[in-house]
């Protein structure tokens, strides 16, 4: 586990994407999010799906206020933000981010104070993209230290997920990408997923796609989803909290923390400014 003992250090950032919805995107981000913060590590999950937000319902949180109550200034970060299983902090619904392009360089340096200071006080951030190739997902993307690209064994998603590499290959991401398959029938089936796209990024596109795990497909994670509670909770020993586990291990060890660094929410905000 990684120690924060750096005065100076930033929390490291994660974005999950995903070229199509139904994946189980949010699913994931949630319960990796969980896993990590058991694992002793200070968390915050942003939930950045500006259309279909829906970590708040599976919490069960009850989310009245959302990022746009920040930009106006009626609310600050602190007061919008959710104390979620394990400790994690939520911020629910990325409502209001489609409107970072009509700030005013009041409401521009605002917000970026006061998303620098969670970063600050945060060991990871895991943000909750939505789906597709639109600016707002890929402009979180390029500004995290690494992406995890989750796909499913289904062509059109498979599809999607390269497209989602080979656009932030374009726009020169300096990030790791990671490729996730869920929802594979069988451990062999992912792992075959994961070779044919990383040998025709490698191929096409000049870039080191890593494998981050296979989840196979489990009942007991819709059951979960029904009862409004994180599988790796409800169901600790399924087979899809097994695999979250083990991805959360890997990811512990694996992304640095950011030290001195410009800021990830800089890099967003400036995006789209």
């Amino acid at each position: 586990m990684q120690i924060r003992n750096e005065e100076k250090s930033r929390a490291a950032v994660m974005a999950v994407a995903s070229g199509k919805g139904g994946v189980g995107k949010t699913n994931i981000s949630l319960n990796l999010a969980i896993c990590l913060a058991e694992a002793g590590q200070r968390i915050v999950l942003i939930d950045a799906d500006l259309g279909l937000g829906n970590l708040d319902v599976m919490m069960n949180l009850s989310s009245r206020y959302n990022l746009s109550h920040v930009i106006d200034g009626r609310k600050t970060l602190d007061q919008i933000t959710h104390i979620g299983p394990a400790g994690i902090e939520v911020i629910c619904g990325g409502s209001g981010l489609d409107n970072i392009a009509n700030l005013t360089p009041f409401q521009h340096h605002r917000l970026i104070s006061q998303f620098n200071r969670l970063q600050d006080r945060a060991d990871m951030i895991v943000i909750d993209t939505g789906a597709g190739i639109g600016q707002n997902v890929i402009g979180f993307c390029l500004a995290a230290d690494h992406t995890l690209v989750v796909t499913t064994p289904e062509p059109t998603a498979i599809t999607d997920a390269y497209a989602v590499i080979k656009v932030l290959t374009a726009q020169k991401y300096a990030g790791r990408i990671s490729l996730l398959v869920n929802m594979a029938s069988s451990i062999e089936e992912g792992k075959k997923i994961c070779r044919q796209i990383a040998n025709v990024a490698a191929r096409f596109l000049g870039t080191a796609i890593y494998e981050a795990g296979i989840l196979c497909r489990d009942e007991w994670l819709q059951t979960a989803v029904c009862m409004q509670k994180p599988v790796v909770q409800a169901f600790p020993k399924s087979p899809f909290s097994r695999g979250i586990r083990t991805l959360s291990h890997r990811l512990t060890n694996t992304i640095p923390m950011q030290i001195e660094s410009e800021g990830f929410f800089r890099k967003v905000v400036n995006w789209f400014f």
